[in-house]
């Protein structure tokens, strides 16, 4: 892999992990228009690090949110933040328990080809559509109704969306987000709630390919440092960017457009 490869996957992560057209999916199909072979391992491994840069995108652009979750968390003051964050932990057990028990069968996936991606967009696609007909801003506006704040069991469900969505191809804000808007919870606080989620697996995952380096079991001449290094700047600055985007799009609820795009996007890659 060349720093150009990495440049141009870091962009396309940094958009497609807010935007709701799957960033996994995304980069398995951009690896195969580079002609870049990676082994399941290694590809998740760079997916991985380039996750974790729009991870640290997500805390820069949300900081004034993130900063009093985390005071009113670890300081144990048992106010809104504080159960706010015991919601996200909820919402990461689905995931956590995919990620433990799975991860073998997870990892087959990334790298298996465009097939597996494409199904998997059209999914999204589906999801995304039955969400905006289910629930549009036209009919808000008639029925005056704004949603409601997400609740303990919504924080579950919604986690159960995000451990179903680690397949590629499968939007993980497209699944989170869509399933939030379904169980009537409020535009704006579903998007924020679904960015804020990912951070805990995403941080896990990379302290487990750490620990992986560490021991001489990771760290893959395949890729090599700097690319890494490019992906990963390209993939922050980029999501720093999407994710403002992204806020605003969901507020608006046009979420109907990428379940077009998603679906010939799944399409082609059926056919290819």
């Amino acid at each position: 892999m060349t720093w150009l490869d990495a440049l141009i996957l870091g962009i396309v992560q940094g958009l497609a992990e807010y935007l709701p057209i799957s960033s996994s999916g995304h980069l398995e199909i951009m690896r195969e228009i580079l002609g870049l072979d990676l082994a399941g391992s290694d590809a998740l491994e760079f997916d991985v690090a380039l996750h974790v840069a729009t991870v640290l995108s997500t805390i820069v652009v949300l900081w004034r949110e993130f900063v009093p979750l985390c005071t009113s968390f670890f300081t144990f003051r048992r106010d809104k933040n504080f159960y706010y964050v015991c919601k996200i932990l909820v919402s990461c057990i689905p995931v956590a328990i995919v990620g433990l028990c799975f991860k073998d069968f997870v990892e087959q996936f990334f790298g298996a080809g465009l097939l597996t991606v494409g199904i998997c967009l059209c999914i999204t696609a589906a999801l995304l559509s039955f969400t905006y007909f289910f629930r549009n801003p036209a009919r808000e506006s008639v029925t005056r109704y704004t949603g409601h704040d997400i609740s303990w069991r919504d924080a579950f469900i919604i986690g159960c969306a995000q451990a179903v969505a680690v397949l590629p191809g499968l939007s993980r804000s497209g699944s989170t987000i869509a399933t939030g808007l379904l169980l009537g919870d409020k535009r704006d606080k579903i998007a924020q709630f679904s960015f804020f989620m990912v951070i805990i697996p995403i941080l896990g995952e990379a302290l487990l390919d750490v620990k992986d380096m560490i021991g001489g079991e990771g760290a893959s001449e395949a890729i090599g440092l700097l690319p890494m290094a490019v992906g990963f700047l390209a993939s922050f600055i980029v999501g720093c960017i999407a994710c403002r985007w992204m806020l605003n799009i969901v507020k608006k609820g046009k979420l109907v457009w990428f379940a077009v795009y998603c679906l010939i996007v799944g399409v082609l890659c059926i056919c290819w």
